[in-house]
């Protein structure tokens, strides 16, 4: 049983919109498609995932 607790923007909508869940773990934030959970995820070391949110900020 995963008891990963996979949290999501406040901002996204409940209408099924494409977003992205982000759990924390023990050295790293995993990533993943909110359609997909069971699909592929990403591994980011912290400072790795600021810089993503910092650019994705900017776009």
């Amino acid at each position: 049983m995963d008891v990963t607790r996979w949290r999501k923007a406040q901002s996204s909508g409940s209408q099924g919109d494409a977003c992205v869940e982000v759990a924390r773990f023990p050295g790293v934030v995993g990533v993943r498609d909110s359609k997909d959970p069971d699909g592929p995820r990403l591994a980011l070391e912290p400072d790795a995932f600021g810089v993503l949110l910092a650019r994705l900020k900017q776009q």
